[in-house]
């Protein structure tokens, strides 16, 4: 049987916009599996950022509940949230939020710093990682001496450097031309292929494409969850 990674139950989550309240998400229930490949999309205010950050720890619930990895995270306060978020998850981002005067190597082995590595095991990770992405002839080199594309491999083995359980990639190819985006994406299929579960933020179709689920959002629920393979 399928070992659930993420369950999500009657999640809301509402913003105060002055005198206001605002529904963004109107009870979200979800299970994702360990080793899945899920696409989330929706167009602009359907609620997919808010249950991307809710994934990611970045924010908590109205209500509702998350249990990930068995743990219990939608009551959980900023210092646990942090430590979840730094041992259980892997972010990439579509502008890449590398340390600009830092090495590839040492951008890699960041979250280890905060996660209580020595030097050794961090840079010995890292190389790990960086060879993993194609990276193994970059390393010393600073991000605006790599192109887009090495840009974006370098903020992907920072996000596998921990061995995350999920690795949540928002809008990944967002700043890359088609032909380093279909590089990239080929990367996402390698480590899927590795055993990680992959969860994807995207509106752009063909990148969708590369998931094998794709959860459509719409007004703050989910319009349709279907698989794609």
């Amino acid at each position: 049987m399928a070992e659930s990674l993420i369950r999500i139950t009657d999640i809301k989550r509402d913003f105060q916009l002055g005198s206001e309240t605002i529904n963004v998400l109107k009870g979200i229930d979800l299970n994702i599996n360990k080793g899945e490949y899920v696409a989330l999309m929706g167009p602009s205010g359907s609620g997919k950022s808010t249950l991307m950050n809710l994934l990611g720890c970045l924010d908590t619930p109205t209500s509702g509940t998350y249990i990930l990895n068995g743990k219990d995270v939608s009551k959980m306060h900023d210092d646990d949230l942090a430590e979840v978020r730094n041992k259980e998850i892997g972010f990439v981002f579509q502008t890449f939020n590398l340390l600009p005067r830092t090495t590839a190597l040492d951008n890699v082995a960041l979250p280890m710093v905060y996660a209580g590595y020595s030097k050794s095991d961090r840079h010995e990770r890292a190389k790990e990682v960086l060879a993993q992405v194609g990276l193994a002839d970059r390393m010393d080199h600073q991000p605006n001496q790599l192109s887009g594309g090495q840009r974006q491999r370098v903020a992907v083995a920072r996000a596998l450097v921990n061995k995350p359980s999920i690795i949540l990639a928002d809008e990944p190819t967002g700043n890359l031309d088609s032909k380093t985006s279909v590089e990239i994406m080929k990367l996402f299929d390698d480590i899927h292929a590795n055993g990680n579960t992959v969860i994807l933020v995207t509106h752009e179709e063909d990148i969708a494409q590369y998931a094998h689920r794709i959860i459509r959002l719409r007004d703050g629920i989910i319009e349709s969850d279907t698989p794609n393979r």
